[in-house]
């Protein structure tokens, strides 16, 4: 769980500063790509993780993986918009939404914990939007937006679980959310963005450089003093 936390904490990061130079959507292209090519390596080293993938259930597999892919899209342009602290405040409130939709859709029981993690959860989510006054930020409907369709993929999640491994998850998650994501894409941008990366190497390389050559220049300007 704490892993999970600091990898959203170092997505949340990467998304703000991407997006100066990159849309949304090219974000999410490059992390469906860096995903689906360390899985199909995966898959190559282990192949029974790829002789378990089937199509036994892939409208669901498709329905989950549009609303996921929805949510990402919200959740990352709240993040660009918002506070970090008020882009994850208001993402907690994805478990109230997850045990109304287990207790719908899974016949789960709604337990005297769980209606407290509802009622508390949107408590908090009242306490933070604060409606009806100046400081209400209409962006903060995206991030609940977001929320709620996370909490529905993780409800189809558990639905999947069933029968499908967690590499099969992943796999068709990225194998049908990276086309999502390139077709709000310009290649161009990704190529802006190594010639951005190869500038900078550069730029440090030439900086490197001159800071040894100073100092050698110094060292040897010692020498001769001392001589």
């Amino acid at each position: 769980m704490t892993g999970a936390l600091l990898s959203f904490s170092a997505m949340a990061v990467s998304i703000r500063m991407l997006s100066a130079k990159l849309h949304i959507l090219e974000i999410l292209a490059i992390r469906n790509g860096g995903g689906l090519a360390l899985l199909l390596v995966l898959g190559a080293l282990n192949p029974a993780l790829m002789r378990a993938l089937t199509t036994r259930r892939l409208v669901l597999h498709v329905m989950r993986n549009a609303i996921h892919f929805g949510a990402q899209f919200l959740w990352a342009t709240g993040v660009t918009l918002l506070p970090l602290a008020t882009v994850f405040a208001l993402e907690f409130t994805m478990p109230a939404y997850t045990a109304l939709l287990a207790v719908l859709f899974l016949g789960e029981r709604l337990t005297p914990s769980r209606i407290g993690v509802v009622i508390f959860g949107f408590l908090g989510v009242l306490v933070i939007l604060r409606p009806g006054l100046e400081s209400f930020q209409p962006a903060a409907l995206l991030v609940l937006g977001a929320a709620f369709g996370y909490a529905v993929s993780l409800t189809q999640t558990k639905a999947l679980t069933s029968t499908e491994t967690t590499f099969a998850l992943l796999l068709w998650m990225n194998v049908i959310q990276l086309p999502l994501a390139m077709l709000g894409s310009d290649p161009r941008s990704y190529l802006a963005l190594g010639e951005m990366a190869l500038a900078e190497r550069v730029k440090k390389a030439v900086s490197e450089l001159r800071a040894a050559g100073t100092t050698l220049l110094k060292e040897t300007s010692e020498k001769h003093v001392y001589a």
